[in-house]
Parts: structure tokens; sequence; C-alpha cells
């Protein structure tokens, strides 16, 4: 029960880990089924239907319900440690957020056991995905699973938003923030920007389907290149609010373990800004074949070249960072500098990508599954296993074991590269995305083999990384509260785990890295901006996680056209919305003499 209702971001951050790890291999799991489809030439493991819901489901699983999810927890986990806070700004918004992503993302899920499974690719480009042409209950699941997952992200935004501007602690004025706080921040904003538009395309998708509406419908006067549009106005602002928290990681990672201060700072926030501004400029890069004219092909082809700028800003100030310090290989550590060369190679390719004309050649090919598949897995899932890595200690009070930390980097890391490297070459000789066979004997089947034993290495680095969680369970909580012992940042200056008020007392920063500056003074601690007095808490409710159940009725209501079951759910989460209106809920307070034992007052 403590964990259904609970509010506290710590827990609240293990939620999403644990609901992001199930999904990535439920995603990770398609992707081996989709890759044993490929290990031949004209195999027949599954057939081509099936293999549209296997590409559908893999790309929208590990978007939206591994990725986002992983991002969220080392945001819940870690955001309110760096700024000195107690909790997030809405704590009760957060609980919300997290139900309805995970109903969301099981109501998507649950497609498989209605044998009514989406089937027109992650991007459900119509008119594959409109009523014409797709008329079972598979896109309604993808739409209306979405649009409830969607709500959690954007209450998300909003909370880390608010809670970065509103809860930092004394003197953490802005360009004193730690490198993942800026990333998380400006992650925040895009999507508060971004999902938005996602939520209008979806709506209107929805009414197609569902009302018979003809938004996209071409036969009614709709437009479906107008879905192109809404997508990737949605989509190219989606994948920097992914890679911007992995850089955010990689930056905290390579200073820590350089034992050194992150180099160029202030143009680090700056190019992190700049990319956030460019990344709603370049969307129909996506679409530079479907025939929109040299002049728009022209524009975004350089918008899109230009942010190459801001980002080869950042991977020359990781190099810098890197350059002279005295560097420690932990498997974090392995992760974010693995990170480095391989985020290079997708930014390259996406440059490539960025020339309109050549885009005619690579379009719908291998390369661009190559091109996207270096990015993200190569950038974000990196990103993502090197802060698991770093920051287990601070969430969970132990170490995880570092030889098996080196196999999983090095088994993952082989995999990865065995894996996409050979898919640039796939697409250059002409085999295209999304077919689920293919004839022998046009220089295809070699580099398929090698592609589909790379993505085996990359389940046994996946394995092993479960074991380590599994085999580090048993042992007991002692990791130090400075665990890796070159922490430089609040989150470092406090027990791990953390108790449930973090801070005793507010910390007073005085400078950037904050803890590093007083450890280099000789301090053993923060100095406090407060005296010792009772800490106000907010209070645990269930509500959250009753209105979510709500939406997630409703949604199965609308999509059998059943409106009294549809009705019963939004019944269900507009009352659970009357009663948080209401009652009053004032929290309580941990009295001074209970903070050490860590009991409720």
């Amino acid at each position: 029960m403590d964990w259904l209702t609970t509010v506290d971001h710590k827990k609240i951050g293990i939620l999403y880990m644990i609901a992001g790890l199930f999904f990535f291999l439920i995603g990770g799991l398609e992707a081996i089924v989709i890759r044993v489809q490929l290990m031949k030439p004209m195999n027949d493991v599954v057939s081509g239907d099936t293999f549209n819901e296997l590409i559908t489901m893999h790309g929208t699983t590990m978007i939206f319900l591994a990725a986002m999810p992983l991002l969220f927890a080392l945001m819940n986990a870690v955001i309110p440690l760096q700024i000195g806070a107690r909790d997030v700004a809405f704590p009760f918004l957060n609980s919300l957020g997290f139900w309805t992503f995970f109903f969301g993302g099981v109501l998507l899920n649950l497609s498989w056991f209605a044998n009514a499974v989406p089937d027109a690719g992650w991007t459900s480009y119509v008119p594959l995905a409109g009523p014409t042409f797709n008329s079972g209950h598979g896109v309604d699941y993808y739409v209306i699973g979405l649009q409830i997952a969607g709500i959690g992200t954007l209450l998300g935004g909003i909370n880390f938003m608010a809670t970065i501007i509103n809860m930092r602690a004394p003197g953490l004025s802005f360009m004193r923030l730690p490198m993942f706080t800026w990333t998380i921040f400006i992650t925040s904003a895009l999507i508060v920007f971004a999902f938005p538009v996602l939520t209008v395309g979806l709506v209107a998708l929805m009414f197609d389907r569902l009302f018979e509406a003809n938004f996209f419908e071409t036969g009614n006067g709709g437009s479906s290149v107008l879905w192109e549009h809404i997508f990737w106005v949605f989509g190219h602002p989606e994948v920097y609010i992914l890679i911007l928290p992995a850089f955010g990681v990689i930056s905290e990672v390579v200073s820590t373990f350089s034992r050194k201060r992150l180099f160029g700072y202030s143009s680090m926030v700056f190019a992190t800004v700049l990319i956030a501004f460019l990344g709603f400029m370049v969307w129909a890069h996506h679409m530079f074949t479907t025939g929109l004219g040299p002049v728009a092909n022209g524009l975004f082809s350089i918008a899109t070249m230009l942010i190459a700028v801001p980002t080869g800003v950042k991977i020359f100030n990781w190099l810098f960072t890197l350059w002279g310090g005295s560097i420690r290989f932990t498997t974090a550590s392995l992760f974010a500098i693995g990170f480095i060369p391989t985020f290079v190679m997708g930014g390259v390719t996406g440059v490539m990508l960025a020339s309109a004309p050549a885009d005619f050649q690579y379009h719908d090919s291998y390369f661009v599954v190559a091109h996207f598949h270096y990015v993200i897995v190569g950038g974000l899932i990196f990103g993502i296993f090197s802060g698991l890595h770093y920051w287990w200690p601070k969430m969970f009070g132990r170490m995880l074991n570092e030889g098996i930390g080196k196999i999983t980097f090095w088994t993952f890391f082989t995999g990865f590269h065995l894996t996409f490297f050979v898919q640039h070459f796939l697409g250059l000789l002409g085999m295209p995305r999304r077919v689920f066979t293919y004839l022998p004997n046009q220089g295809f089947d070699t580099m398929n083999m090698i592609s589909t034993f790379g993505a085996f290495f990359m389940g046994i680095g996946t394995i092993a990384f479960l074991l380590n969680i599994f085999i580090t369970w048993s042992k007991p909580r002692n990791a130090a509260a400075d665990a890796w012992e070159d922490g430089r940042s609040l989150e470092w200056t406090i027990p791990s785990p953390p108790p449930e008020y973090n801070f005793k007392q507010t910390p007073l920063v005085r400078g950037y890295d904050a803890w590093w500056k007083e450890k280099m003074e000789g301090k053993t601690a923060m100095t406090p901006a407060e005296p010792v007095g009772p800490i106000h808490m907010p209070s645990p409710s269930i509500l959250p996680l009753y209105m979510s159940i709500g939406l997630f009725i409703a949604g199965y209501g609308f999509m059998y056209d059943n409106l009294f079951v549809g009705g019963a759910g939004l019944l269900i989460t507009f009352s659970g919305m009357f009663l948080r209106s209401v009652f009053d809920d004032h929290g309580f307070h941990i009295e001074p003499e209970d903070q050490d034992k860590g009991v409720h007052a």
C-alpha cells in the first residue's frame, strides 16, 4: 500500500525505473524476434502481419514506455537531491504522472492479448493508420494508450520545470546548477511545448477512427501530410527530450570520474538551450521526400546542420574534461566514455541525412535505422546505463558489482556496434526499412546474420545487468553518503539512500560543484542555511492510482464503442479530481527528535 499511495519522489523514481525496465525487456524481446526473422533470406519465423505489429510495438514501447520512464526515474531520484529540495514542487502530481503513464503503457501492451495490435509503424502514418485502411482496433490501442501515457509525461514536465525554478537551495543560482539539472530543466520545457502537439494529433486521429471525422481522410477533403507535420513537430523535439538528459548524465559522470570540474560549463548550458531552441525548427527533415519543394527542403536542411554546432561544443567539452583528468574506469564512466565516439558516429550520419538530395537515397532504408539507433541506443541508452550505475548507490544504498558491470558494458557495447554498424551498409546497398523478408544473393545475407548475432550480445548484456541487480540486492545497505568519493554536487552530501525528508537542514550553496568546493576547503559537511526544526512533508494518497484506473477504463470504453464503460471510467477520474479539490490535505511534520529515527511524527 505504501508504494501504491506514495508521493515521495525517491519511491516514484524507483517505480518509474521498475516500469521502464519491464517495458525495456518487452521492447528488447520484440527486437530479438525482429532480428531472428531477418537473420536469413526468405525466413518465416513470423508472418508479414506479425512483423508489422512487432516493429510498431518495438518502436513505440522503446521510446514512450522504456526510454521516457527510465529518464523520469533518474529525474525523480536525483533532481530534488541536486537542488537541495525536500521533494518536487507538486508531489501529488508526480504520483499522478507515474500512474497515468503506467496505465497508458499497460493499455497499449494489452493489445497483444486482445489480438488487435497497432501495425502502422511507431509513427502511425495515415492513411495506413486511418479507418479506411486499418479497420481493426489495433491503432485505437496506440491512439488511446499514448494519450493516457502522454498525460503523465506532460505532468512530469510541468512538475520538474516548477521544481527547478522554485525549489533551489539558498545560493544555488541557475549558473551554479549541476549540468544534469540544467538538461532536465530544458527537457521539461521541451516536454511542455512538444507533448500538447502529439496530444492534438492523437485526438484528431482518434476522432477520425472513432467518430468518422475527416482530418486525415484525403478522399473527404482531409490531408494525410498534415499528420506527418503534426507528428514530427512533436517527434523531433521528442528525440531531444530523450537525448538531453543523457547529455546531462554524461556531463556529471565524466566530470566526477575525471576528478575535474566540467570544462566549459557556461558554454554547455548555452549549447543545451540552443539545441532545444533549434530542435523545434527541423521537423520537416523527416519529410524531405514528401514533396514540400526545394525551398522548404533547403531551409530545413540548413537548420538541421546547424544543430551539429552546439552538439559539437558539448562533445569537445567532454573531451577537454577528460583530458588531463585522473580518470577512473568504473562501469558508469565506461558507458559515458563509450557514449562519446558512438554518439559522434550517430551525429555524423545525421548530418549526412540532413542533406536533402542525398536523403532521397537514404530515406526509408536501413541507413536511417542505423542512424537513429546509434543516437538513441548508443546515446540515450548508454547514458541511462551510465546514470543507473552512477546513482544506484544513492537510490538503494548498495553499490552494483563492478565486475558484472564491466561485463554488462563490454557485451552491450560490442553487441550494439555489431548490430547497427553493418546496417549503414545494408541501407546504402538498398535494403528498405520495415521489410519482413528479402531475397537471397543481394548482398544482404551476411550482414543481416552479423546484425542478429549482435542483438543477442546486447541481450546478454541486459541479462548481466539484471543479474547484477539481483545479486547485489542480498548485500547489506552499506554505501557511503559520497559513494564514489569524488562526488561534486549536493546529492552526495546526504546518506545513501536518503531519509524521507532528504536534507535535515537545507544546505547553503557557495558555488558551482557545491560539495566539491566544501571538500576542497577541508569541510566534512555542507554549511546549513537554516536551524534544525520540524520538516513539513506531503501526505500519501491513493487518488492518483484511482484516477489513472478511471482513465484506463474510459479508454477501453471509447475504444469498443461502449459509452457506458467510457462514461463510468471518466466518472471515476472526475470523482477523484473532485475529492482532491474538496478535501484539503495539509501534510504532516517530522519533528527534530524523530528525524534521526526516520519515523513519522
